[in-house]
């Protein structure tokens, strides 16, 4: 229950952050920004940023419940709006359906437009993150009952853009994948991207065995910057990323 409860947010250390949640319906998110920046009245902008992402993407899916029940790319219009045209275009990289983007590309729009406000910002969305960093940060991998959960992180050093890191599993967790990894976690350009990409990669990983073949096709993926993959007592990595072992 520990995924489920997000109680490893308990555990989140940020030297010179602010955090703070905001919550609407299913999405949770855990935000933290630069102490400098913070002001009292940003949890509520933050929080009508979701509610405005969650209002649009419901409003799109009873005109098109197609968009929510599809596991493989779906075309949208060009009109539908930016949320679900982030997901798809995503989608249609990985080769999943939409719905694999949405936790990324909603932590990924509140992000991007509290970057008017802050300088620095971490939006946590049930494992999924949108990242600009001013200084660098580690992101610990959670991967359930393997003993190499919260044993390894992804050092992330700061850039004039963002990253997205995104984690799916197949033994962690209520999201659906068809492989039995304990994480996939994918660190791309985009949030929405990383968090397609790690359903793929996750769904290409049944055994150890797999780790090559799902890591390579991960990361030919445009947009892509590295990728690890952890099962019981086996990890395996590829790409442009730093691991770092995280204290017990």
């Amino acid at each position: 229950m520990e995924y489920l409860e997000r109680t490893y947010r308990n555990r989140v250390r940020g030297r010179g952050l602010v955090s703070f949640h905001v919550c609407s319906k299913e999405s949770d998110l855990l935000i933290s920004v630069d102490r400098a920046s913070f002001v009292p009245e940003l949890p509520g902008v933050a929080l009508s940023l979701l509610n405005e992402c969650r209002r649009e993407l419901e409003e799109f899916l009873l005109r098109d419940p197609e968009f929510g029940r599809a596991l493989e790319p779906y075309p949208v219009s060009p009109k539908a709006p930016r949320l679900a045209r982030m997901m798809a275009a995503a989608a249609a990289r990985a080769g999943v359906g939409p719905m694999a983007a949405v936790a990324g590309a909603i932590a990924e729009v509140v992000g991007r437009r509290l970057l008017r406000y802050v300088e620095e910002v971490i939006v946590e969305n049930g494992g999924d993150i949108f990242l600009k960093a001013l200084s660098p940060r580690t992101v610990g991998i959670f991967a359930g009952a393997s003993p190499l959960s919260e044993r390894v992180g992804l050092l992330v050093r700061p850039s004039p853009g963002f990253y997205g890191i995104c984690t799916s599993s197949g033994t962690v967790g209520p999201s659906l994948s068809f492989g039995r990894a304990d994480a996939a976690v994918v660190v791309g350009s985009t949030a929405a991207l990383a968090d397609a990409v790690a359903t793929a990669l996750g769904n290409r990983v049944q055994t150890a065995a797999d780790f090559p073949a799902a890591l390579n096709f991960a990361c030919q993926i445009r947009g892509v910057l590295g990728a690890v993959v952890i099962q019981g007592d086996k990890l395996g990595a590829l790409g442009k990323i730093e691991l770092v072992p995280l204290s017990g």
